[in-house]
């Protein structure tokens, strides 16, 4: 995809099946959270926001019962949504999100995607890249990890005989590793489940005339069968 296609799966987070997690996503949607000029205005609330987040949660979990096992990816997916229903954008929640439990290797191969495919696009265009590579494994039609849908011979520009470059540029990194995180826990609508490929505009590959064009974001345009 650098130049073509898509791809794939999971988090250090999470180790159950990452097939089914990329599947059970809704995948409804559209409205990306903006990044628009409002960083003021989200950083003096976010404390508060915080705090209010903390002592709610908490009530909750008391009604469910104490000791109630979390794994961080259901942290991040129920802190996450709050968050995003309270009103943080998506580079808030992007940048609250890029530090946190090492990835496992099916997150760490999403995080890689989006750094080698988008880490020059906004952070909508990222969030929609780590959607293809996640809507590929739940589809059936390509394999069914994360992984093995970015190595997938043909697929990924950047993968060269099944291995990653070097990453060389850690904010990039970092905004990543957030932008996996958020896509995995489902906080942002971002692309629908058929939304399987994509290519940079200053290419013309075959197979873009045969599939409906969804989107464009930034340099990539996605598609639909």
């Amino acid at each position: 995809m650098g130049a073509g296609n898509a791809a794939a799966q999971s988090t250090a987070l999470v180790s159950s099946n990452y097939s089914l997690n990329g599947g059970a996503v809704d995948n409804s949607a559209k409205a990306l959270g903006s990044s628009l000029p409002v960083v003021a205005a989200v950083q003096r609330t976010i404390a508060s926001t915080s705090s209010i987040f903390s002592s709610t949660l908490g009530e909750v979990l008391g009604s469910q019962g104490a000791g109630v096992p979390q794994t961080e990816l259901q942290r991040i997916t129920r802190e996450g949504r709050w968050l995003y229903n309270a009103g943080w954008p998506l580079y808030a929640l992007v940048d609250h999100y890029s530090a946190g439990a090492p990835l496992d290797e099916q997150a760490n191969c999403l995080a890689t995607a989006v750094y080698f495919e988008a880490r020059s696009e906004s952070l909508e265009g990222q969030l929609a890249v780590a959607r293809v590579v996640m809507n590929r494994a739940a589809s059936g039609q390509y394999p069914s990890t994360w992984c093995n849908v970015v190595k997938q011979p043909w697929q990924f520009s950047f993968v060269q005989h099944g291995q990653f470059p070097a990453i060389t540029d850690m904010t990039s990194w970092k905004t990543a590793q957030g932008v996996a995180r958020v896509a995995m826990a489902n906080i942002v609508p971002s692309l629908p489940s058929d939304v399987l490929w994509y290519h940079a505009d200053y290419v013309h590959p075959s197979w873009g005339s045969r599939l409906t064009q969804y989107e464009r974001i930034g340099a990539h345009i996605f598609f639909s069968a």
